[in-house]
């Protein structure tokens, strides 16, 4: 019988680099045609093929949309063969579908799957982020503080000015205030046009991509994967559902949120060991895109466990059939 006791993570781990590899090679013959929905059906289709190998109870808990959105890979849709263990699968299968149609860079597949009952149900309306990476004292910055406020309480914990801090944010008019609060510290900012997952998880290696804080609003649902992200990489992250009407409360009570006015940290969106794992689709700052030889086609793979703390990048060489 399944049931969370027998989460091995260790097991399962190749396993779902597997999935994540299977969508990003899909969706590979796609970058650049300018076909978003293709893009995304293709990394749909492989994804939930290969998870339907796996020998586990899974069950999409953070998915494409609702049952009557999405045709495959919805919220609440049971995959893998149902002999194994009990688990919530956090999904995006393209994260970037614009950027995988226009050949832009940050691209992703991406997924993480953890025992029942643990990853957040965040229904699919925005929430206000801010995520900072590895080896600050906790509460260095909350979603309590101002953006301005948040900017020098970094620099002072980085020993510091304003000016030493780089913060990402999506590049989206109702940022505009939130972008010029932040220029207004002498803070530098990396805006981005779609893909804050990688957004999120560029805090987590700030040597490499020069990024220290996330914050803005976007997709909820994200917000669950980036937390799971930085469960196994290091970091802290807050989130706060934001609802534009009554419709999009109501779809927050139906994913079982009593608390509306909740501020999330990372250890209550993922509440339990997490593994994740997510491939490169066009090449970015976190991995390698898709890269074509004659004969071969290689990607790049991120899979983290939380358990241990384990980063592990992957190249995987495929002949081309």
């Amino acid at each position: 019988m399944a049931d969370a006791a027998q989460f091995h993570d260790r097991m399962l781990s190749l396993g779902l680099a597997r999935v994540s590899e299977a969508a990003a090679l899909a969706s590979a013959r796609l970058i650049g045609r300018g076909d978003e929905k293709a893009a995304d059906q293709a990394a749909v289709n492989a994804m939930r093929d290969q998870l339907n190998l796996l020998d586990i109870a899974g069950v999409v808990v953070i998915g494409e949309g609702e049952r009557d959105e999405a045709p495959m890979l919805f919220i609440g849709e049971e995959v893998g063969t149902g002999h194994g263990p009990a688990v919530d699968i956090a999904l995006d299968p393209l994260e970037g579908t614009t950027l995988t149609a226009k050949d832009m860079p940050n691209a992703l597949t991406v997924i993480a799957m953890a025992p029942r009952g643990t990853l957040l149900h965040a229904p699919d309306v925005y929430m206000e982020k801010l995520a900072i990476g590895p080896g600050y004292a906790p509460d260095t910055v909350t979603l309590k503080m101002t953006p301005s406020e948040r900017v020098h309480a970094l620099a002072k914990a980085k020993d510091g000015t304003p000016e030493d801090v780089t913060v990402c944010i999506l590049e989206r008019p109702r940022h505009e205030e939130l972008i010029a609060e932040v220029r207004s510290t002498g803070a530098a900012i990396r805006l981005i046009t779609d893909g804050d997952v990688a957004g999120v998880i560029h805090c987590a290696e700030a040597h490499l991509t020069g990024i220290d804080m996330y914050m803005g609003s976007g997709g909820a649902p994200e917000g669950v994967l980036a937390a799971a992200a930085l469960k196994c990489m290091g970091g802290q992250m807050y989130g706060q559902l934001l609802f534009r009407n009554d419709d999009e409360r109501s779809r927050a009570r139906r994913a079982g949120i009593k608390d509306l006015d909740r501020i999330y940290t990372r250890d209550e969106l993922v509440t339990a060991d997490v593994i994740f794992a997510a491939t490169g689709v066009t090449n970015g700052s976190i991995l390698a895109g898709i890269k074509r030889e004659p004969g071969w086609v290689t990607t790049e793979t991120i899979l983290m466990r939380s358990k241990t703390g384990s980063v592990r990048r992957m190249s995987y060489r495929n002949p081309v059939k």
